[in-house]
């Protein structure tokens, strides 16, 4: 979700009201998850490169974090919103990891929209936990088969969710910033210059319009996949 600082600047705003502004449209996003019928969405809201950022700014999100919690939870409820979190979250502060979990626990039992957080996330470091795991498991004699894609992703953050169908970045960034690297091997890649305070349920359905209208051949042929949909048709 990029953009925000710069969607603060060019209306000559303080960043934090853009990160308050973003807020908002994580909220419409969410809300327009449901109405499609979308059962999971991932949100890299705050990556372990961002605790770099200067102090104010960082505490200032760490605050907004917690107060939108709090302000959106019973809306979550009711939309039957289920919301996680991946990442290091015994980094946040004290307040927010106590919010987090209150919120993953009274949103357990929502099954519409898996909403997930990256939070203090960083895709090498989910890789590197995950390699320290194994060696762990195989010292100890718990992991004893050879180790392949199933057993990899089953000690990844992400390992209950499906791996992402389509990464959408705003703001005009084109790169993937450590965020999910062996999860999205084979996602569809949207960019597009919106800010992300800016970016609406008309965007998100622009998108998704985008990724139905591409072929995904996973290695194979143009033909191969028509002969599949042919015979699953069939």
């Amino acid at each position: 979700m990029d953009g925000n600082g710069r969607w603060a600047k060019e209306k000559g705003k303080d960043r934090i009201e853009g990160h308050k502004q973003g807020v908002e449209s994580v909220r419409e996003i969410v809300e327009a998850c449901t109405e499609l019928g979308i059962e999971y969405l991932t949100l890299y809201a705050f990556s372990t490169e961002n605790w770099n950022r200067p102090e104010y700014e960082v505490k200032a999100i760490m605050e907004l974090l917690v107060f939108t919690i709090h302000k959106e939870i019973d809306d979550l409820i009711k939309n039957n919103v289920r919301l996680q979190v991946i990442g290091d979250l015994n980094a946040l502060p004290e307040k927010s990891q106590k919010a987090m979990q209150e919120a993953i626990h009274k949103t357990s039992k929502g099954t519409g929209v898996t909403l997930i957080l990256a939070l203090s996330y960083s895709a090498k470091w989910e890789i590197i936990q995950a390699v320290n795991r194994i060696t762990q498991d195989v010292m100890h004699g718990k992991l004893k088969e050879k180790i392949d894609d199933s057993t990899f992703t089953s000690y990844l953050n992400t390992a209950a969710y499906p791996d992402p169908e389509l990464m959408i970045r705003t703001g005009g960034e084109k790169r993937l910033s450590n965020f999910l690297l062996y999860q999205l091997a084979y996602a569809e890649l949207y960019f597009t210059e919106v800010h992300w305070p800016d970016f609406k349920k008309s965007h998100l359905k622009e998108a998704i319009l985008n990724y139905q209208n591409r072929e995904r051949r996973f290695g194979q042929t143009s033909e191969q996949i028509q002969n599949t949909q042919i015979n699953d048709k069939y």
